[in-house]
């Protein structure tokens, strides 16, 4: 018996799986983008219908202007590399929120929602495309998508998203939630420290081909880490890197990154 689920396991992740863009990196992909973006767009309008959304200020429009120039940068590098189809059935939007929250977030889709809390921290454009860059790098990675196929292989759900959903609301809601970054078992951590690292690194790439300079990334993290006042748990207890694990890492990969840079600046 032992035998036979583990070629069943074996089986189903050969199947299901997908390769990240930029990094290369495969993923377990047991769900589909056609089931899992309108979920995600339903919540998204959820959010907006309860929240402050500001218009017509130089903080909005800086998130808009970061927002259409990645959405551009992204298109432009899946094109060039036959990889169009990341990004079928998005429907880019690029929001402020009035709340004083040091936050912003991507759902798959491209429904993206910045908090005005996190504006002094970018303190201009630049910094603002650093924050657009990871966040929509979330979604071009499906890290949603592979966090909910994780989570049902743990759980032994193995028919279709939709099925799941159909049969068991509760338990499909669980999994939104934890593609989303709701929740944190220590069993996770490990791996939502993976999803942030190759965001950092592909929201790097997509800041440099949108035309703004991802040194300003580097001082980005600095200022993040500035607020944090040395408050940050230690990193096996958190889902992201520590600030300065990040820093390094942008530095070594900003090679790369400024090769972009200059070719589209």
């Amino acid at each position: 018996m032992k035998k036979v689920l583990a070629i069943f396991f074996v089986a189903i992740i050969a199947y299901g799986c997908a390769t990240v863009p930029v990094t290369g990196r495969r993923q377990l992909s047991l769900v589909s983008n056609e089931e899992l973006i309108p979920v995600a767009f339903q919540q998204y309008d959820q959010f907006l219908d309860t929240s402050r959304v500001v218009t017509g200020t130089k903080n909005a429009q800086m998130v808009k202007n970061a927002g259409n120039r990645i959405q551009t940068a992204v298109e432009q590098y899946l094109r060039d590399n036959n990889s169009i189809e990341v990004i079928e059935g998005f429907e880019w939007e690029f929001k402020l929120v009035n709340e004083d929250i040091a936050n912003a977030w991507c759902l798959p889709g491209g429904k993206v929602a910045f908090y005005e809390g996190i504006m002094p921290i970018c303190e201009n454009e630049t910094g603002v495309a650093v924050v657009m860059g990871h966040e929509i790098a979330h979604a071009i990675a499906n890290h949603g998508r592979e966090r909910i196929s994780n989570a049902m292989v743990l759980q032994g759900a193995f028919g279709t998203f939709g099925a799941l959903m159909g049969q068991n609301p509760s338990a499909g809601e669980q999994l939104i939630l934890q593609a989303f970054g709701v929740g944190g078992q220590l069993g996770m951590l490990k791996f939502s420290r993976k999803h942030e690292s190759e965001a950092d690194e592909i929201g790097l790439i997509f800041m440099a081909i949108a035309g703004y300079d991802p040194r300003e990334a580097v001082d980005f993290w600095g200022r993040m880490s500035e607020k944090s006042g040395g408050q940050q748990p230690p990193e096996f207890l958190s889902t992201h890197p520590s600030h300065d694990t990040r820093i390094s890492d942008l530095q070594e990969l900003m090679p790369k990154a400024m090769e972009y840079y200059n070719k589209n600046k």
